[in-house]
């Protein structure tokens, strides 16, 4: 399997899938689900009072070579030239040899929240005495986590006025986690009740999951920079102006959330691709950007070369098993199109997509500005939006581009004269 497919946005959609199914290895019934997206039945068992479904397009990423790796990347999303340019981005790293990752083994944190607590540390001491049984209450919640290797690990706590906080550390392997650990927190709560004579009160997961962190490396080269610009701009303008808007963002917190959004454009895409809690993943990164001071999530640095280096770093709770991944069809296909074999590879995957998903916004941003690569795109929504079809969008589209005046009473203008 290759990720590297020359050309694919020029080409119709049956030919998209059709190499999909071949670089993917496919069936005719994965194709089917990828066009018809998910039944009124299956969305009725998800959630409560369905009345239809809500579809986003869907897209691939290409060019992602990550430790060595060919990927073919999904995305569920919205926005306009997202998944270009994280596939551009894909293709400036690879000539570098592609994205190197690494990831903390899942552990989520699972909070026991403790009220009216007499002397908070003799009740830590007691709780730490109580270790082995805390234990054994949470693994017996789930035996199928223990037969792969999870489990609890570990409990830390925190605590304000009369108030302890208990924090459960276990090993999800390749779930998200949720229902795991909140049973597990439900379980050991009345113990420690009766232990302390306290009262429980929130027994809930924790979304800041910072045992839970993914990382991502890269190296865009000055030349490939250089190229993907056509030679109109030198590798090395391009990286001072990228760095100088990394600084920007270092600096100022307004610059910094939208930095952040950025990298999750494509965090966030993968995340609803594969069924997974996109808005769990959203609140863990900016919590876990804003410990010491909101900050940017990258950081980006020249090496000795002069080409530029990225690295991110994230909590990121991704996971292969339970909820909407193994029920929506969509999920299970495009988690088929990954090949991912673990939660944690999903998470590496995820990690360099948002790395390559901040370059190309730096890139734009300090370069060309952001809204010519979106403005194609968004002349061809506007378009649809007055009522342009396939026989008249395009001469549409571009003479609203040749014109700067994008807007919905233009284009109903020009399909009067068409």
């Amino acid at each position: 399997m290759t990720s590297e497919i020359s050309g694919f946005y020029k080409l119709p959609i049956e030919k998209r899938l059709e190499i999909l199914k071949k670089e993917a290895n496919l069936n005719d019934e994965d194709i089917s689900t990828l066009k018809t997206g998910l039944p009124l039945s299956v969305a009725n068992g998800m959630i409560e009072n369905v009345i239809g479904t809500m579809q986003l397009p869907l897209g691939i990423a290409t060019n992602f070579l990550i430790n060595g790796k060919d990927y073919i990347i999904p995305m569920a999303i919205e926005e306009p030239s997202v998944v270009a340019a994280a596939s551009k981005a894909a293709k400036i790293v690879r000539s570098s040899g592609g994205f190197k990752t690494e990831s903390d083994s899942p552990v989520m944190i699972g909070q026991i929240q403790l009220t009216k607590v007499k002397n908070l540390q003799e009740a830590k001491r007691k709780i730490l005495e109580n270790k082995n049984n805390i234990k054994n209450i949470c693994d017996k919640k789930d035996s199928m986590l223990i037969k792969f290797g999870g489990g609890f690990r570990d409990l830390f706590f925190n605590e304000f006025d009369d108030m302890l906080i208990v924090n459960l550390m276990v090993d999800v392997r390749d779930a998200m986690g949720a229902n795991a650990i909140n049973t597990m927190c439900e379980a050991v709560a009345p113990f420690i009740e009766e232990l302390l004579d306290c009262k429980s009160r929130l027994k809930i997961i924790s979304n800041l999951a910072i045992y839970r962190k993914a990382r991502a490396e890269a190296v865009f080269s000055k030349q490939a920079i250089e190229e993907s610009f056509s030679g109109e701009l030198s590798g090395e303008e391009v990286i001072d102006a990228i760095l100088e808007a990394y600084e920007f963002a270092k600096n100022d917190k307004f610059r910094c959330a939208t930095h952040n959004k950025g990298i999750m454009n494509g965090i966030d895409a993968i995340a609803i691709a594969t069924g997974n809690d996109f808005r769990a993943i959203e609140a863990g990164a900016h919590s876990f950007a804003s410990i010491n001071g909101y900050h940017p999530l990258t950081q980006y640095y020249k090496n000795n070369d002069g080409d530029l280096v990225g690295k991110i770093e994230l909590p990121l709770a991704f996971g292969l098993v339970g909820g909407a991944t193994k029920t929506h069809p969509v999920a299970k296909v495009n988690l088929k199109i990954l090949g991912v074999k673990s939660a944690q590879e999903l998470a590496e995957v995820a990690a360099s997509l948002g790395l390559a998903q901040n370059f190309a916004a730096l890139r734009a941003l300090a370069t060309e500005g952001i809204q010519k690569g979106h403005m194609r795109l968004h002349a061809r929504n506007i378009a649809i939006n007055a009522g342009a079809t396939d026989e008249n969008i395009d001469k549409v589209v571009q003479q609203m581009i040749e014109e700067k005046n994008i807007s919905v009473s233009r284009a109903k203008e020009l399909l009067e004269k068409l």
